[in-house]
């Protein structure tokens, strides 16, 4: 059976440790003839924090935390051999979460579309654009209670109401990706690790709103998130799925 492992350095951000560990992540599975049937994907979000380097093992959704370079080989033998999750380093706790947002992140490959409409993505897009009514989505919105997920929680549906209202001749949609608040990093994890999803909801809100343009607002330290907008934005132009839909 293939398997795709996800690693992540929940406490470096720079890349430089993450490097590192891959190479030698890799060097053990070609030990074992291993290199062809497994895919290794740098992510962004992979559901814990501050638990140093965590490797996510799939199909069987092993996650294990703070692993270090000797952990790597009992984590092949026993996940790839045995399929059984090496309790020595297993993060217990992660598998008490719901997650909503981030609910792809860790799961698909950032850069690849067709994994992300194999997990319904742009079928909401699309609902919405084939109903062609911006004030039943506000409507929804409201009954659905969401907010939005900075300290002040506005709710969306009044935001969106209240772009709706206004009358101009241009309008226009901005995604927010800087995280000024010290020490958020809500954003950035689902920019790098689930990119379609905030195009989709963008070309959403610009449709409900009448924007006829979108931008990205990304800060400069983020490049792995420059970079994965980018790439998920060339995908969906090129699908038809983002650009002149309305």
């Amino acid at each position: 059976m293939n398997r795709v492992i996800f690693i992540k350095d929940t406490d470096n951000d720079k890349g430089d440790r993450i490097r590192g560990f891959s190479d030698v992540f890799y060097g053990h599975l070609r030990e074992r003839g291993l290199e062809q049937k497994t895919q290794l994907v740098r992510v962004a979000d992979i559901g814990v924090y501050r638990e140093g380097i965590a490797v996510k093992v799939l199909p069987e959704g092993f996650l294990f935390c703070d692993v270090r370079a000797e952990d790597i080989p009992r984590i092949i033998d026993e996940a790839f051999a045995k399929g059984r999750r090496s309790d020595s380093c297993a993060c217990q706790h992660a598998f008490k979460q719901m997650r909503i947002v981030l609910r792809n992140c860790g799961i698909i490959d950032p850069e690849s579309i067709e994994e992300y409409i194999s997990c319904d993505g742009y079928q909401s897009l699309a609902k919405v654009l084939e109903g062609g009514n911006p004030r039943q989505v506000i409507d929804e919105l409201k009954l659905s209670g969401l907010r939005g997920r900075g300290g002040a929680g506005y709710p969306t549906w009044l935001k969106w109401q209240i772009s709706h209202n206004v009358q101009a001749a241009k309008k226009y949609i901005i995604c927010n990706g800087d995280e000024g608040d010290p020490g958020a990093y809500m954003d950035r994890s689902v920019l790098e690790g689930d990119p379609h999803s905030v195009i989709e909801g963008m070309a959403i809100g610009g449709f409900v709103i009448g924007a006829s343009q979108g931008y990205f607002y990304i800060r400069a330290e983020y490049p792995l998130a420059i970079e994965r907008v980018q790439k998920a934005l060339d995908q969906a132009y090129a699908r038809g799925y983002w650009g002149r839909i309305f």
